[in-house]
């Protein structure tokens, strides 16, 4: 009977140990890509920021996350943390735009906006990074960057980004998901037929469930001196042009009413 025992005791210890070790292997490397994400090191970007994928392609670098569209050779969505330690002027060495390592179907090579017309236009900031060279270099990956018209990246879209830096600095710690409103019969540059978007979208967020505050806005891919209040929109119009469920983790009454808002006095400006 002692040798019974002993062995069923030898069973449940292997089989606790087989369990461990499953859940290592899935917890660190098969990671679960609604799971938090580490974007520097001390900061992460929650679950609940995350946005659905239409593609069920999504990963995740150090320092920012996205969802990969194929067919359209560009992400759908970025996602990062922008926090008020992260603005720093350290002067970095821009490097070559790289295909990205860790998308399977290859992201779009930088020579298809070569004579394009196009600037190569960051989705996360390459200005948003320089706190790092490790983070500065991933924002060069040409899953990072996005057709833009010179004027537009040089005017409205600059001054979007530089105003998400002041609120980073305002409120210590945002949230930035942005990207192209993704369209059939897009026009596309290059071989591999980069599409171009017609209009791009930012969504900004601070606080968490139960307190978040967004601000949204949705740009036509074209040089305005426009204020940017005049683009501000609700999350449900994004959404209707997207395809994109946004905070999909919230509850029901919370999200309904944070797609909804158009508020302006909670982000001054």
């Amino acid at each position: 009977m002692r040798t019974v025992k002993k062995d069923r005791i030898i069973y449940a210890v292997l089989l606790l140990l087989v369990m461990l070790f499953f859940w290592g292997i899935e917890k660190y490397y098969w990671p679960n890509n609604t799971a938090v994400v580490a974007d520097d090191g001390g900061s992460e970007i929650p679950s609940y920021v995350l946005p659905s994928s239409t593609t069920n392609a999504v990963i995740f670098h150090n320092y920012y996350g996205f969802s990969y569209n194929e067919s359209d050779e560009q992400a759908e969505w970025v996602v990062y943390g922008l926090k008020r330690s992260h603005l720093t002027s350290d002067d970095r060495k821009r490097p070559y735009f790289i295909e990205d390592p860790k998308v399977a179907s290859h992201s779009a090579h930088w020579r298809n906006y070569k004579n394009s017309g196009y600037d190569r236009g960051h989705l996360c900031p390459a200005g948003d990074r320089r706190f790092s060279e490790a983070a500065y270099n991933e924002t060069f990956y040409t899953s990072n960057i996005s057709p833009m018209k010179r004027d537009f990246n040089a005017g409205v879209w600059n001054r979007l980004e530089m105003r998400v830096r002041q609120w980073a600095r305002k409120y210590d710690l945002v949230y930035v998901i942005t990207g192209g409103v993704l369209k059939e019969g897009l026009p596309s540059i290059g071989d591999e037929h980069v599409a171009v978007p017609e209009a791009f979208y930012k969504i900004i967020v601070r606080g968490a469930p139960g307190g978040i505050n967004t601000i949204s806005f949705l740009l036509p891919h074209q040089e305005t001196d426009k204020p940017l209040t005049d683009f501000q929109v609700s999350i449900d119009v994004i959404e209707g042009e997207t395809g994109i469920d946004f905070f999909q983790e919230l509850e029901d009454e919370e999200e309904d009413a944070l797609e909804k808002e158009v508020k302006k006095s909670r982000w001054r400006y």
